[in-house]
């Protein structure tokens, strides 16, 4: 039967399946609750929950390689040749790569919210306006004549932001 003669591989699957299950849980729940802790809102959370998953399923997929049997060379030219297609793919949309990075820095480390109204010292256009939205790729903001900018992640970590008011959108604006 084929399953005797695998016992072991399955039974280590088995371990390596609960774990990163269970590191992913860990990993989650402090993501949340940082991300909670400091206002950040439920979309940015779930989008850096989805980054973790999947790292998560890399790795799993990278140790059942090896505790089926496969060798390091054998994994060394597959990923090789994939990293070189994907590589000289990715070299050509650089840009989005780079705001999907600006997007995970801006998650635990950007001292603005939605909400706020901020100015982007920018020479050639500079902004002054409320934090609608942070998303993977480009914030969302609103200016004063109601017009929306999206503003791309990568660049907002490049120029210089003043806080002009915190939670702007609340100000004069009663709930009903």
């Amino acid at each position: 039967m084929i399953f005797e003669d695998i016992k072991t591989e399955l039974l280590r699957l088995l371990i390596l399946v609960i774990t990163l299950l269970i590191l992913r849980k860990i990993s989650v729940l402090s993501v949340a609750k940082l991300g909670r802790k400091t206002g950040i809102n439920e979309a940015r959370i779930h989008l850096i929950i989805r980054y973790i998953t999947v790292n998560f399923i890399l790795i799993g997929i990278l140790v059942a390689a090896f505790i089926f049997g496969t060798e390091f060379k054998d994994l060394a030219l597959i990923f090789s040749s994939v990293f070189a297609v994907i590589g000289i793919a990715l070299f050509a949309i650089w840009s989005i790569l780079s705001n999907i990075t600006s997007g995970i820095i801006m998650f635990f480390s950007f001292p603005y919210k939605v909400g706020d109204k901020i100015q982007i010292h920018d020479k050639d256009f500079p902004i002054e306006a409320i934090i609608e939205d942070i998303r993977a790729f480009q914030l969302h903001l609103r200016l004063d004549n109601g017009d929306l900018v999206t503003y791309p992640n990568n660049l907002i970590l490049q120029k210089p932001v003043t806080l002009l008011k915190k939670d702007a959108i609340d100000d004069g604006h009663d709930a009903l």
